[in-house]
């Protein structure tokens, strides 16, 4: 597990954006896709808006989602919403490389679709993002895999969350886990305190299960 520790937020944000430049140039130029998971919440709205500002060629990028609330794309608590308005607004990107979870059908159904789209996308082979972006929730949940959640364990690629707050689709801890940098977004002071707490509490934490082999920690100091 690798950790970068900075004293602000847009220094997280400046050495994030230089790695990703690296590492897609990297694809490109081997001639292979670049698959990027985006995460939902407030934490990463200052790093999409930085993201859209800079000279990234989209072209080679297909953007996906590691969770979705059941609601419409248009609503505010959508992730699809936040990453549209914040990023993929400002940037040219066809809509070809950009995989939301649709909300349109039953629950099931759309998590069925995602299932099947990622397998295709892969070609029914191993499943593996380039890059799978994190948030954090104060009890520890990472995408929407909750605490002492049944699904934390099981293998599938996406699947329903039944929530009081929100029904949520989500990425399995599995799929999360085979990408091949997971970047763990601890935007603020009061995110990497809660996090400290959290790394004593063993593996009933979804975030202290992630794979440390791939496992980038971005946090301020």
């Amino acid at each position: 597990m690798k950790i970068i520790n900075k004293k602000t937020e847009k220094s997280l944000i400046d050495h994030f954006i230089r790695n990703l430049k690296k590492d897609y140039l990297k694809n490109k130029r081997l001639n292979k896709r670049f698959s990027f998971v985006l995460t939902g919440g407030q934490s990463p709205r200052k790093l999409y808006r930085e993201l859209a500002k800079n000279n990234i060629d989209w072209s080679n990028i297909d953007l996906f989602w590691g969770d979705e609330r059941y609601v419409s794309r248009f609503s505010k608590n959508s992730n699809y919403k936040l990453a549209t308005d914040e990023l993929i607004k400002k940037i040219e990107i066809n809509k070809k490389n950009i995989f939301p979870i649709k909300t349109q059908k039953s629950i099931l159904r759309c998590s069925k679709n995602y299932s099947l789209l990622i397998k295709k996308y892969f070609k029914s082979k191993k499943i593996s993002f380039d890059y799978c972006l994190l948030g954090m929730g104060e009890d520890g949940h990472i995408a929407s895999l909750f605490p002492n959640s049944k699904n934390l364990n099981k293998k599938f690629i996406s699947k329903p969350v039944i929530r009081k707050d929100f029904k949520r689709i989500t990425l399995s801890l599995n799929v999360i886990n085979n990408s091949k940098k997971i970047l763990l977004w601890l935007n603020n002071k009061s995110k990497s305190k809660i996090y400290l707490k959290l790394k004593k509490k063993g593996r009933k934490i979804p975030v202290n299960n992630l794979n440390r082999k791939n496992t980038i920690i971005y946090k301020i100091n």
